[in-house]
């Protein structure tokens, strides 16, 4: 991965028997376990500017670091934008050798519960286009970053399969299942239960209830638990697709609910 230059650093001396946690909001100040801190200036022409906007009732955080998602991709943060009726867009823009993708992660953790959300068209995505729902923890090694997917996309097995259901490791067959997404609106639904993820996909904007699923499949081994995982959406380049990126590609995401 590429390092990114911060705005600042800090440098910590701490007793043998000191705990840090995963993660945290702020440096802890010194006492106790925590003998030393100290905190520098980092590169003056780096910014820490945070690109952000409103979908569905919640805040999310505009990716614009690189990743390694697909291979290398690049990251704009005016690749993503809501329009007038609240849906939002997320766009591969450029030109060939010069893509930048988006990216979106929801700023509050859910949890268990009824995940819903209704895309638009995406069946006419270049071939070496991906786009992703997924949940993503990233200190969570042990648990593969608590990372379930649903993914649009070809994938190199069946030409009719175009999206796959997936909790990681991806590299299990019973970790993936693939199905096809049909032209038109569609509503991707995921149920997390402990040790157990249910995944349908529907036609039209209001799947559920009586309506008969275009594809479901429902994982029962290898379920993370629920930890600090938030929902991502990404639109990004599978570098490693036989044919190059051709042209631009935009997905627009209509409505995502949370019910616990």
């Amino acid at each position: 991965t590429k390092t990114h230059l911060g705005t600042e650093y800090a440098a910590l001396l701490v007793e043998p028997d000191h705990q840090p946690p995963t993660t945290l909001e702020h440096l802890p100040p010194e006492g106790g376990s925590v003998v030393r801190l100290v905190i520098v200036r980092g590169d003056p022409k780096a910014t820490a500017e945070r690109h952000t906007l409103r979908f569905a009732g919640y805040e999310w955080i505009i990716r614009a670091a690189p990743s390694d998602r697909g291979g290398p991709n690049q990251f704009d943060p005016a690749n993503a934008w809501t329009d007038a009726q609240g849906a939002v867009h997320l766009r591969i823009a450029g030109a060939p050798g010069r893509w930048t993708c988006a990216e979106l992660t929801l700023t509050r953790s859910f949890g268990y519960g009824v995940y819903t959300f209704a895309l638009d068209d995406i069946s006419t995505l270049d071939p070496a286009a991906r786009f992703a729902i997924f949940t993503w923890d990233g200190p969570a090694i042990a648990q593969y970053g608590r990372e379930m997917a649903i993914t649009i996309g070809r994938h190199g097995e069946r030409p009719q399969d175009n999206a796959r259901y997936v909790i990681e490791p991806i590299d299990l067959p019973a970790n993936r299942s693939n199905f096809f997404a049909p032209a038109g609106l569609l509503t991707h639904q995921l149920r997390w239960e402990p040790d157990r993820a249910t995944f349908r996909t529907f036609r039209g904007a209001h799947g559920g209830g009586e309506a008969r699923p275009v594809a479901e499949h429902t994982f029962t081994s290898g379920v993370p638990a629920a930890g600090n995982e938030t929902i991502r959406f990404s639109i990004y380049v599978s570098q490693n697709n036989p044919t190059p990126m051709q042209k631009p590609a935009e997905v627009i995401v209509r409505r995502f609910t949370f019910e616990p």
